[in-house]
This record gives C-alpha cells, sequence and structure tokens, in this order.
C-alpha cells in the first residue's frame, strides 16, 4: 500500500497545481476581457514636433540565418522614421557563408544613406544576451528596438511604439506577434494557437493590472536607461529576455504592452526547430524560476496578487512536468482507484484535471475569437483546433519536462538557435535547409514507448474492475496516444 499512496500524492499535487495555474489563467482572462477595448489614454510623444522625435537604435541579433537575412534587411530598410534619428546594428555572430551574403546586401543599404553597421565579435560568448550587450556599449539611441531575423515588422512600426515612451517610467514596450505562416501545417497552427493565448490573455490580463510581463526577446523596444538600471544583458540563463525584464520590473520599470501593433513573424515549420525551440524557452523559465524566484517574495515593492502571478508565471514552463507525472500516473491510478474500493473518495480529485481543462477550453476559445472571430462555424473548427493542440502539447511534455528538469538543477547548455526557413506557404520547400537537425534526439525513442503505453491505458479500460471497466480516463490517454504519436513520427521522419 505504500507504493499506491505514494503514487496517489504525486498525483494529487500535480493536478492541484495545474488547477491553480487554471485559476490564474482565468483571472488573466477576467482582467483581459474588462481592459481589452478600454480606451488608451497614456501620455504619447507628439512626432509632429521634431524636438519631441527621439533617437532610436535597431538591433538585430543574428547567428548564421542566410534564407532569411536578405528578407529581413529589405524589410527593416523600409521602416519609416527619420533617418538622422535612426541607427541599425547587425549584430552578426555568424560562422557559415552567410556572413558575406549579410554583408553584401548591408552595402546596398549603406548607399541609399541609411545608417547601418555590420558588427561582428570575436566568439559567441554570453550568445544573444552578449551580442546585445556588445551592440548597446557603441549605440547611439535612447531606445533599442530588437527584432530576430524571422520577424518582418511594418513600415509604421516605429511610430506605433516609440511614443508611449513619453511617460518616463516606462522601460520596455511590447507588441504581439503575428504569424505569417500560421496555416502552413497543423504543427503551425498549434504553435501560432498557444502564442496567440501568450500574447492576448496572458500579456493583456497581467499587464492591464500591472503585474509582471516579460519583453518577448523580440518585436519591441527598451528604453536604454531601464536596461542599465536593471543590470544589463545577462547570459547566465537561455532566456535573456525574461530574465532582464523581471529585473527591470523589480527596479519599478513600467512596461508597456500594445496588443493593437502586430509584429509578423515566421514559425518554425519542422518539428525539429519547434522541439529546440521549446527545449530553449522552457528550461530557460526553469533557470529564470531558480534565479528570480526569491528577489520577487522577498521585494517591498512589489504587491502579493503580483507575486502571485509572478510566481506562477516563472513556473510557467514547470507544468509541463506536472503534465506529465499526471500522464504517466494515470494508468497507475485507474488500477489502484478500481482495487482499493475502500480509497474511492480520493479519486474525487479526479475532477480537478476536468475543471483545469474545462478553464483552458473557455480561456483560449475568448482567445480564439480574438483572432478568428465567433460565430456557431468558427467554434466548431475551435473545438478541433483546441483538441489537437491539448494533445500535441502533452505529446511534447516529455521532452519539455527534461528542459525543465535541467534548467531546476542547474545544468548548463549552448543556446541554440531556432533554424528559419523563409516559408510562408506549402509551396515553399525545407529539406535542403543547411541548419535542419539531422538526427532526432534519442528522447524520440521513449515518446514512441510512452505512445504504446497510453495503447495499454486504453485497452486498461476495458479490463480492470469487475463491472464491465472504467472509461473516465479513456479520452485523456486517447489524447496522450494521439500527441506522443504525433510528435514520434514527426521527429522521426522530419516532415512538417
Amino acid at each position: 500500500m505504500i507504493l499506491e499512496y505514494i503514487i496517489i500524492t504525486i498525483y494529487t499535487i500535480c493536478l492541484l497545481l495545474i488547477f491553480m495555474y487554471a485559476i490564474a489563467q482565468l483571472n488573466l482572462l477576467f482582467n483581459y476581457l474588462k481592459y481589452r477595448n478600454k480606451e488608451d489614454k497614456s501620455p504619447k510623444f507628439d512626432f509632429l514636433k521634431p524636438e519631441e522625435i527621439p533617437f532610436v537604435t535597431i538591433q538585430l541579433p543574428v547567428y548564421n540565418e542566410l534564407y532569411v537575412m536578405e528578407r529581413l534587411l529589405k524589410n527593416i530598410a523600409k521602416l519609416e522614421y527619420p533617418r538622422e534619428k535612426l541607427e541599425i546594428q547587425v549584430l552578426d555572430d555568424s560562422t557559415d557563408e552567410s556572413v558575406e551574403t549579410t554583408a553584401k546586401h548591408i552595402k546596398k543599404i549603406q548607399e541609399k544613406g541609411i545608417d547601418i553597421q555590420h558588427i561582428r565579435r570575436t566568439n559567441r560568448q554570453g550568445f544573444k544576451a552578449g551580442a546585445l550587450k556588445e551592440g548597446l556599449i557603441i549605440a547611439k539611441g535612447e531606445f533599442i528596438a530588437i527584432f530576430d531575423a524571422d520577424f518582418l515588422p511594418k513600415s509604421d512600426w516605429l511610430y506605433k511604439t516609440i511614443p508611449y515612451f513619453k511617460n518616463p517610467e516606462i522601460g520596455v514596450v511590447q507588441t504581439r506577434w503575428g504569424h505569417i505562416n500560421r496555416n502552413y501545417s497543423t504543427l503551425t497552427k498549434i504553435q501560432a494557437f498557444a502564442l496567440d493565448a501568450h500574447f492576448t490573455l496572458e500579456q493583456v490580463g497581467r499587464n492591464s493590472k500591472g503585474h509582471f510581463i516579460n519583453f518577448n526577446g523580440t518585436a519591441g523596444v527598451w528604453r536604454k536607461e531601464c536596461i542599465y538600471d536593471a543590470g544589463n544583458w545577462e547570459g547566465d540563463t537561455l532566456t535573456e529576455d525574461l530574465d532582464l525584464s523581471y529585473r527591470a520590473q523589480l527596479k519599478n520599470w513600467k512596461f508597456k504592452y500594445l496588443l493593437h501593433v502586430e509584429t509578423p513573424a515566421e514559425l518554425p515549420v519542422i518539428i525539429s526547430a519547434a522541439r529546440s525551440q521549446q527545449f530553449r524557452w522552457n528550461k530557460g523559465g526553469a533557470e529564470n524560476f531558480q534565479k528570480m524566484m526569491r528577489r520577487v517574495i522577498t521585494s517591498k515593492n512589489v504587491s502579493f496578487r503580483t507575486k502571485i502571478h509572478s510566481v506562477l508565471h516563472l513556473l510557467n514552463s514547470s507544468m509541463f512536468t506536472c503534465i506529465f507525472l499526471v500522464a504517466v500516473l494515470s494508468v497507475p491510478m485507474l488500477y489502484i482507484k478500481n482495487e482499493y474500493a475502500h480509497l474511492k473518495n480520493y479519486f474525487y480529485m479526479m475532477s480537478f484535471f476536468v475543471a483545469s481543462s474545462l478553464i483552458f477550453f473557455i480561456c483560449y476559445w475568448y482567445m480564439f475569437k480574438n483572432v478568428y472571430g465567433g460565430g456557431f462555424i468558427k467554434f466548431l473548427k475551435y473545438i478541433g483546433l483546441f483538441f489537437t493542440f491539448f494533445s500535441i502539447a502533452m505529446g511534447f511534455s516529455l521532452h519539455n519536462t527534461i528542459a525543465v528538469l535541467e534548467g531546476h538543477f542547474g545544468k548548463k547548455s549552448e543556446f541554440v538557435r531556432t533554424p528559419k526557413f523563409n516559408i510562408i506557404t506549402i509551396k515553399d520547400g525545407w529539406k535542403k535547409n543547411k541548419y535542419i537537425k539531422k538526427k532526432p534526439s534519442v528522447h524520440v525513442v521513449l515518446e514512441g514507448l510512452l505512445a504504446i503505453y497510453f495503447i495499454f491505458g486504453m485497452y486498461s479500460a476495458f479490463i480492470v474492475g469487475n463491472q464491465g471497466g472504467d472509461f473516465g480516463l479513456f479520452p485523456f490517454h486517447l489524447m496522450l496516444f494521439i500527441g506522443f504519436s504525433y510528435v514520434f513520427f514527426k521527429s522521426i521522419f522530419s516532415k512538417a
């Protein structure tokens, strides 16, 4: 019985943590619904007055981006802003032939009278954070706009963001990500779905109540003074953006999130690229929890509610560990439930997972309506997309759990940039991309075994107990089977 009680205890704790996270999401939804259409009365620079137009530096941190550099540079060169008050830094840490082609593109732009510099380092120390920090030393701008290589800001982007810095307390202005290849495949659809949830109800829900949010690494602007005051960029975590965001807000800098300003970008189209991105984000989240939790909890300048939301925000990636444990333990729990009648009351806890799933379903529906619109047909489409997303997200739970555990236990790893493809439509090819990881991770084998394990879970529904089986967990095990099978087969065959 000791083993059974251990399983029940771990299972219960994980379900309760997931439920707490779901309640926090519901609170963010209420905030989002209340403030999404509220008139913004923030003070803004009057760009009709030349003296109010500040100097801006655009930083483009790149590393081996052969396929998207021309697109990126052409797009950035089209940004509307007084040339005498704008400079562009291409922070190029590349080690391949893209260095030469990038230099040629930059020279063409320079010939048009645009202030753009090709900045190279002798090493990748600090990775992206190190490149940003080094560029900052010589940056002439009072404000620093940052774009990753796969982002394509619209020409009036600076005019829509920089004016908000008239409030001297604003340290960061962050915009919402768009997705130029959202409908390319099932993989891009579910990535867009997850990111849309973050960039609508989460960012708006937190920012509207003054809770901590994060600069998302790109498509935003920093006040240079804020970066220095917060301690500058640091490369000791894989998510330097989250790290600096929290340090800045602990120093009482305010962040401004602009839901109405969309910055289009390209989503990873093959699963190996999505895996590397997910691994970096989730491990970095755990690293930042370890680095920032004590500072947040002990801060005298942070309200109790903001502390709660901040801890849950930093634990966001750690929820995958809870999901993975609940998934794996659900099969033995099915047997325990039907073998030990005196433990029946303990199994009411299973309703917490149903309640949590229902909360996520409701929260994401409002996000979906914001992006696609409402109506019965759209709702039916949403149901299919939600369960596809939920299944595949659970299929990533082993991969992301390993990332989270490495982060919490301090295992260091290299900053692996997500390969870019310059793919928008289904006709665009990717198989000749030289940056694709050729061999699947060893974890893929375990994901295949887990798919088989959940087949056993579904089979168990028919044989447990003495009253014709127990099908309460059958839908859960079916989704897990679909999710792990999808991740396994896509990882083996490397198809978008």
